[in-house]
This record gives C-alpha cells, structure tokens and sequence, in this order.
C-alpha cells in the first residue's frame, strides 16, 4: 500500500495509473466498519482504490468539534492495508488549500436547511474539499454512506451541475449491533451515553409521528436539531451531552409520517 503526503507525488503515482479503473473514498480517518464496507465495494468492483484521510477544518462549525475529533491514523493505516487498499492520500491543509480557502463551492438551497441550518458554511466547506480530492485524485467512482443523507445528495448534485466525470455510489448505513449508526463521533460518547445513543434509531424507526417522536427524544435527554423529511428519507440530528449524532431511515411516500 502506498502512503502519499503531497500532490506533486501523488500526480506522478496517478500518472502511472493511466486508464485503469479507480474507486475513490474520501475519508476524516479514525475508521470503522462504515467505511471499511465502501472500501469493500470499492476493492470488489474496481482495479485501484484509492482512500484519503484529510480531517477538513473549513466544514467545522466549532472549533472544539474539530480539536475533539479523534485521530487514529496508526490504527487507520492497519486497517486500509489489511482492506486492499492500494493508495492512501494524507495531505496536509496548505496542500489542500494554498489559496488559504479564498474559493469555495455554494450550494444555494438544500445547503442551508437541516445539517446546514445551524452550521454555518458547513457544506460549503464539505462540497470544496471533495471537489478539490476529485480533481486531484480523478476517480472513476467515488464511495459515500447513505447515513449523511443530505450530504450525499448535494455531492450527486455538485457532480451533476460542473458535469463532473465521476460516478457516486451510495453505500447503506452500517449499524453496531444496538442499531447506532456507526460514527468516528460515538467515540466521543461517554459510557452512560453510549446506552442511551441507539434509543435514537429506535424512535425515528418506531413508526410514530414527528412529534411523538421529538418527546420521546426529549424524554431520552437527546436535544434535538431537526427531525424532517428529505425526499424519501426521515432525517434526525440531535445532541447527546457535547456529541452530534445524526441518522435516517426510508420511508414510504404514501405512509410518511404526519
């Protein structure tokens, strides 16, 4: 497995690619099975996979998110070598933004609702990164789970309005044996919230309606973000104790909830 750290060297080693196929997944590091299932895909359907672990400061909103976010890159490295990966891209913020991040990428409408509501420029930051790792690591396909459900859907529609050569696979949301859905952030859960985390899943899959489901929450000591409907996906953030959890489940048009 070859570990780069800056783009001159990593535009020689893709040079050498040539024409094969490439399967891409832009990652923030400290893994879990989440991730290691889109590498899977990836491994399983294209010649080269290639990973990045970049933790881009320019999507957070607090600073104390960022300098709590937990770096196991040691750990990180084991298990993308042992999941066949072939390349791992580990730049650096003046690699990623020499221009100090006087450009961005604005989406003007679903950007600012839900995840983005109470997050300021947070997509803004989520949408330049990828586009700068799409243009520096010119994938083939790229690999994102289905649990940042309306980060997903604004990458697909970036892609599609610059008209940008590479497909988005959607991978399904993978889940701890209790339902959470798995998050580098649940590291950061004490042991008491740990318990109480997965009453989160629970609830938007009880089938109640919306505002059943915010008391429950409540009742649970989650402080709620938002609880709204996207498509054809329920989507929930809330706050337990200083972590941000999010989820969502499919839900049938005809049956949403009221």
């Amino acid at each position: 497995m070859k570990i780069i750290r800056n783009i001159a060297e990593f535009n020689q080693y893709r040079n050498t690619i040539g024409k094969q196929q490439v399967g891409f997944i832009p990652t923030m590091g400290a893994l879990h099975a989440g991730h290691l299932s889109l590498i899977e895909k990836s491994v399983d359907d294209y010649q080269l996979t290639i990973v990045s672990i970049f933790v881009n400061p320019t999507q957070f909103d607090n600073k104390n998110d960022l300098d709590n976010y937990p770096n196991h890159l040691d750990d990180d490295l084991d298990k993308l070598k042992s999941a066949g990966v072939d390349c791992v891209f580990l730049p650096s913020f003046e690699h990623i933004y020499p221009d100090e991040y006087s450009f961005s990428i604005t989406e003007k409408n679903l950007s600012g609702k839900y995840c983005g509501a109470h997050r300021d420029g947070h997509f803004d930051g989520v949408l330049t990164v990828v586009m700068k790792l799409f243009n520096i690591v010119k994938p083939h396909k790229a690999y994102f789970g289905e649990k940042d459900y309306q980060q997903l859907t604004l990458i697909k529609q970036m892609v599609e309005a610059f008209f940008m050569p590479v497909a988005i696979n959607a991978g399904v949301t993978i889940r701890e044996s209790d339902g959470l859905a798995m998050s580098s952030r649940n590291l950061n859960l004490t042991a008491i919230e740990r318990k109480t985390a997965p009453k989160l899943y629970q609830i938007i899959s009880s089938g109640l309606t919306i505002e059943q489901m915010k008391s429950q929450l409540a009742n649970h000591g989650f402080k709620l973000d938002y609880l709204e409907i996207l498509d054809n996906h329920l989507l929930v953030a809330a706050y337990l104790g200083s972590v941000r959890l999010i989820d969502n489940i499919k839900i049938n048009k005809l049956e949403q909830v009221a």
